[in-house]
């Protein structure tokens, strides 16, 4: 039988409070200091892991520290220092037009809309949702690998898209828990249901999960 919205809700809202439990300090795994090193890491970080982006960008971030200090380098100069990060060449390119938008359009500051950070080079919505969340307050959904995931196999969501994965679960997630949900689903995620061999035995939300045992 399908599950209703409401009962989802009620589902999603019992799952959340379990895991906000099991994950007190689940926070956002890329270090920064400012909206502008978040955008950029954030950038870098997909299909690569928070940690190779942290050993690369943490020291770069003490010297350059704007947009227009990232621009005072060329493509071949960045490259070099990104070369540790994967499809760096690419990602480079993103990097330094993203900083030329901000500074032609932003006057150099991250924007705090979806709509002008989804403009920048190399800015999808997952990537906007991280800085809004973290940094603005705003409400959302990141649709890390990890959420993905774990939102899936509790059946939270049915689809495979990001941007449906992330829909489906604005309409059962309170917009006042929607960045913390991502943080500790995330978490679950790393540590508990992973990708080849989910640990059920040890998943506290394993009473309110269709998927249990079937990964």
């Amino acid at each position: 039988m399908r599950e209703s919205l409401q009962k989802k809700k009620i589902r999603a809202l019992k799952i959340f409070e379990i895991l906000e439990r099991e994950y007190p300090e689940a926070a956002c795994h890329l270090t920064y200091e400012n909206p502008f090193q978040l955008l950029i890491s954030t950038l870098l970080a997909a299909q690569c892991t928070d940690d190779r982006v942290n050993e690369t960008m943490v020291p770069l971030y003490k010297t350059y520290k704007t947009p227009a200090d990232f621009l005072t380098l060329k493509p071949e100069e960045l490259e070099s220092k990104l070369r540790a990060i994967n499809f760096y060449r690419n990602k480079t390119k993103s990097v330094l037009s993203c900083c030329r938008m901000l500074i032609d359009e932003h006057n150099s500051e991250v924007p705090r809309t979806m709509e002008e950070l989804v403009k920048l080079a190399g800015v999808g919505r997952k990537t906007a949702n991280v800085v809004l969340g973290n940094c603005f307050g705003v409400p959302a959904i990141m649709t890390d690998t990890h959420l993905m995931r774990v939102s899936k196999r509790l059946g939270l969501t049915s689809n495979k898209v990001p941007e449906k994965i992330e829909m489906d679960l604005k309409k059962i997630i309170p917009d006042d828990k929607q960045v913390k949900y991502s943080h500790i689903a995330g978490e679950h995620g790393r540590q508990i249901c992973n990708a080849r061999k989910p640990m059920c035995s040890e998943c506290a939300v394993g009473s309110y999960c269709p998927g249990k045992g079937k990964a």
